[in-house]
């Protein structure tokens, strides 16, 4: 594959930089893994697979020989040359072919999977890309106009056409309700700033990346301040700093961190995280980590048996 306009942003990832967080390596990886886990399994790959998440569109790329591909996501104009292409499906391009990705409609990552995934040299175990510390995917970079990409391996036995059950496909939204788990400082907050949080909208501010998305609305109020002696973050961590709003650690995030973390977004709902987008809104709700981990091995197993179907046709 040759890069011929990457967009704002294209990087490759896969699902992540696991076993390093000790030493201060963030885990990185897809910011939608199920995304990304549905597009590997629609073109036969292992759910690690490495591909490319495209931010808000705009990536034309030629293919360079046969390939199975798809591409998944928020609603998006998906294109092989002048022919439209559905999203969550295998679709199948031939050497010389333009695939062009553009603006979504609604949400802000696509994620592009080929057929044997992206060749480039695993780093800490993950082909990741980590942008501020300019390491993992192709040379540790975004991509760029002239990029060339190797694919792992070519195209192998026929595979079937197939779509994503819609089970599968995250309900996406400019306003999603995030499902959260209280704590591991939800003591930190008064009950006011408690009820605040659980009861208000929070618009989505312009400073938002892969490392965090900073939210305003109502103020929150600490009991005790905003600092703690710094501990453990992840993806999902809720942060209140001293100012009272927000913010929503991603992909990216720092390992360690001072602030109170009031909650933290269940794995199953950090895909709504991913396509959250300057001007929507975000709301909280709270389950029990019971409730937590019933949801989220429910989307482990469809997400394990879509896999398993896939590699038994083959």
């Amino acid at each position: 594959m040759r890069i011929l306009e990457p967009g704002p942003l294209a990087t490759i990832q896969d699902l992540g930089r696991r076993g390093y967080r000790d030493r201060g390596v963030p885990l990185s990886g897809a910011m939608d893994q199920t995304a990304l886990r549905v597009a590997n399994g629609l073109v036969g790959n292992a759910p690690q697979a490495a591909g490319i998440e495209i931010t808000a569109g705009g990536f034309r790329a030629e293919l360079t020989g046969e390939v199975r591909f798809a591409v998944t996501g928020p609603e998006m104009e998906i294109r092989v040359n002048q022919e439209a292409i559905p999203p969550w499906t295998t679709c199948t391009a031939s050497g010389g072919d333009i695939l062009t990705v553009g603006l979504a409609k609604q949400g802000l990552r696509a994620y592009l999977a080929l057929s044997g995934g992206i060749d480039v040299p695993p780093v800490m175990g993950s082909r990741s890309t980590y942008l501020r510390g300019g390491f993992g995917g192709f040379r540790g970079r975004a991509l760029m106009k002239g990029d060339i990409l190797a694919i792992a391996r070519t195209p192998g036995p026929p595979f079937p056409m197939r779509r994503a059950p819609s089970s599968l496909i995250p309900p996406y939204s400019e306003h999603p309700k995030l499902r959260v788990v209280l704590g591991p400082q939800d003591d930190y907050i008064t009950p006011d700033g408690l009820a605040l949080f659980l009861g208000a909208e929070y618009a989505v501010t312009a400073r938002c990346d892969r490392m965090g998305i900073l939210l305003e609305g109502p103020r929150i109020a600490h009991r005790f301040g905003a600092d703690i002696i710094s501990d453990g973050t992840l993806p999902g961590a809720v942060q209140v700093p001293g100012n009272g709003q927000p913010a929503l650690l991603g992909a990216d995030c720092q390992t360690t961190g001072g602030y109170v973390k009031v909650a933290t977004v269940i794995s199953s709902d950090l895909p709504l995280v991913a396509q959250i987008v300057p001007g929507g809104t975000v709301s909280f709700e709270t389950v029990t980590l019971l409730q937590a981990r019933e949801i989220t091995l429910k989307r482990e197993y469809q997400l394990r048996s879509f896999h398993a179907a896939g590699s038994h046709s083959t």
